[in-house]
């Protein structure tokens, strides 16, 4: 019954999946250029993933940095009218920075006019400075270099000059293999899309061509090892046509395809229907087939025999299945969609692997048949439960079309209210409440079928909450983001802490210890709630080793809105503040700040070779090349020599485990000491 508990969740999980990799690359950019004689259009073109947004070339004092194109040498072009902009930016009041800010999602297209000043052929080169957040986190500021090979103004033209694509030494992780996702992704959506195939193989319209399969092989007339070895060909077959079908949306879905697909409302509206109409057949409204001419024609082939009938018996199963199997492999599809060559590949294989090893194995053993349950009502309960789940994750689809396009239409709590219902009836539906039209009569509830419900029952009081501004952190990949919630309880309280601990001195914490230095920067760099430390990690790591005490390192910046979250919702938890302020020595490392640094405190990069020049270049670098993430908050925990003392925490809004957090590495130093 294990299979049983995964094959409920598996379109679940297979939405929940998210990439494990720790550094966060979010836009990407490529350059190209357009040139008319003397005028020459020079094209940035920034691709954003979904959820995050970059941020417009001007915005008020004191807020994100803007993003910027700056070039090395102008001297041999001059420009032509202003930066062109495509689409408009969106402009938000932002709460954390307490003004309006414009900002782009999903793509941005910045053109440059300029007029070449001479007729030797000349090379452009600079770099886009950028910054970027989501819901969840904002990263420090990047650079993006570019080149453009050009023509003299005086030469042949042919149209368009030579493209040169972006070379991002900022993102060199980004190799083939990052292109694809890590290997640990790609491992896991094989495993996803592996128990998606399991799930398929419980649905009505599977099941029950087991027995129909392994009779095939039976009865073909062949010899034991012949039917055998067709046997084993019949489930290659299953396995390449499924994959077969990945390699194609690999080919026919390049990146810009892609990003179509994922975020213009016309597919995602389409997708919706899809989903919902699946599930309405699910539930028994109608049925989905396939035109009957194209299984008909498969099917005659299989009368062959051989090879060949093998492979279209794999054919026809494939077909009689797409009324279940359907929103499954779409799933799997849609989640791999994103412009990679292996990950569809690699999804339809694991699907297929799961679908055709039952297939092939009774067909191997026919013997094992005898101990297969026998089809009846429970298929169809495996049926409706999986049309709840449609029901439930074709939302997604429609809330990336109405937040692309600010519709309105399905705000944070609309979408959790559909949710509690749908999830609610999913559990009446398991206790026996509710039945649909060709349910079977249900005489008692099964153990199995009762977790399920509590399950289901459990996750609507998890739910619950939101309605009220919880921020329900492990479904934020594809909740509507929380600033359209309308009534968010946890931002008041949120504000209310804030009033309260910037209210001045009354928490009344001294300056750093005498036996250490002044902080650096300290003259415009503070700690929250009159804590004391230091903004450079040489300095303060002196502090450590002078005083003896372990070491708190802050990675944080002034556009991390989860950083201003952190220190009013956790840091503001007295225990906390009182292990922070007696127990640690605080560093905390402006991953954005633009105060330039002294030449003799520049580093060059090992990770992608530049010189870092200002304070927070210098401590993004320093974040990933020691500890392989860019993301803020980022805390960390040493001792005197710069050690770990307990694994790293990013965000988390619960104070009881940041203080566990502490006391563990407390406990790790007085060991050490």
């Amino acid at each position: 019954m294990k299979i049983v508990k995964h094959s409920l969740s598996i379109l679940f999980l297979l939405f929940a999946f998210q990439g494990f990799s720790q550094i966060l690359e979010p836009v990407k950019w490529s350059f190209d250029s357009k040139q008319d004689g003397k005028e020459v259009q020079l094209i940035f073109k920034a691709t954003i993933e979904d959820t995050w947004h970059l941020y417009d070339t001007h915005l008020p004092e004191g807020g994100p940095v803007a993003t910027s194109i700056n070039y090395q040498d102008t001297s041999q072009f001059e420009f032509v009218g202003d930066l062109q902009k495509n689409p408009a930016p969106t402009e938000e009041f932002d709460k954390t920075f307490q003004m309006d800010l414009r900002y782009y999602s999903h793509e941005a297209e910045f053109i440059q006019t300029i007029r070449l000043k001479t007729a030797d052929p000349i090379a452009i080169e600079g770099y886009v400075e950028f910054m970027c957040c989501d819901d969840e986190t904002c990263l420090p500021p990047t650079e993006a270099d570019f080149a453009f090979a050009l023509n003299g103004a005086g030469a042949d033209q042919g149209g368009e000059s030579e493209r040169i694509q972006n070379v991002e030494k900022s993102n060199r992780v980004l190799t083939d293999k990052g292109k694809e996702g890590s290997t640990e992704t790609l491992w896991l959506f094989f495993f996803f899309s592996f128990l998606a195939g399991l799930a398929a193989i419980l649905t009505p319209c599977v099941f029950p061509m087991i027995p129909m399969t392994v009779s095939f092989f039976m009865h073909s007339g062949e010899s034991k090892i012949k039917s055998r070895l067709y046997a084993a060909f019949y489930g290659f077959s299953i396995i390449a046509i499924y994959t077969i079908v990945g390699t194609l949306v690999a080919v026919l879905f390049g990146p810009d395809a892609a990003n179509w697909l994922s975020t213009h409302w016309l597919p995602n509206i389409l997708f919706f229907i899809i989903f919902v109409l699946f599930a309405f057949s699910f539930f028994g409204m109608f049925e989905i087939v396939m035109p009957s001419w194209l299984v008909n024609r498969s099917d005659k082939q299989v009368d062959k025999g051989g090879f060949l009938g093998s492979f279209f018996m794999a054919l026809t199963l494939v077909l009689v299945s797409f009324s279940c199997t359907g929103p499954i492999v779409g799933a799997i599809l849609v989640e791999s969609a994103g412009g990679a060559v292996l990950k569809p590949i690699i999804g339809m294989f694991g699907f297929a692997l799961a679908f055709a090893l039952p297939f092939t194995l009774f067909a191997l053993f026919p013997g094992w048949l005898s101990n297969l349950p026998k089809s009846g009502g429970w298929l169809n309960s495996v049926k409706v439960v999986l049309g709840f789940l449609e029901l439930a994750l074709g939302l997604k689809f429609l809330s990336i079309a109405d937040q692309t396009y600010h519709w309105g239409i399905l705000d944070r709590e609309i979408y959790l209210a559909v949710w509690i219902v749908i999830f609610t009836l999913l559990g009446l539906y398991l206790l026996g409440k509710l039945k649909f039209s060709h349910d079977s009569d249900l005489k008692f509830i099964s153990v199995p079928r009762l977790m399920m419900a509590i399950v289901s029952f459990s996750f609507v009081v998890y739910l619950i909450p939101g309605m009220f501004g919880a921020p329900l952190k492990a479904l934020a990949g594809y909740m509507p983001p929380q600033s359209t919630h309308d009534f968010d309880l946890h931002e008041i309280i949120r504000d209310e802490v804030r009033l309260v601990s910037s209210s001045g001195n009354s928490i009344g914490f001294g300056e750093v210890n005498e036996q250490c230095e002044e902080p650096k920067f300290g003259e415009f760099l503070h700690l929250p709630h009159g804590l004391s430390g230091y903004f450079d990690y040489e300095q303060g790591l002196a502090c450590a080793k002078a005083l003896n005490k372990p070491v708190f390192i802050d990675f944080t910046g002034h556009g991390c809105v989860n950083c201003r979250e952190m220190e009013a919702a956790v840091w503001s938890d007295p225990r906390v503040l009182a292990r922070l302020q007696n127990e640690f020595i605080i560093i905390a490392l402006y991953v954005d700040d633009k105060s330039k640094l002294p030449e003799s405190e520049w580093v060059t990069s090992s990770y992608d070779g530049k010189v870092k020049k200002t304070l927070g270049k210098k401590y993004a670098d320093f974040q990933i090349t020691q500890f392989g993430v860019n993301a803020q908050p980022y805390y960390v925990l040493t001792d005197t020599n710069g050690e770990l003392l307990v694994d790293p925490k990013a965000y988390d809004l619960n104070p009881d485990n940041f203080v566990d957090f502490l006391d563990r590495a407390l406990e790790e130093f007085e060991k050490r000491n």
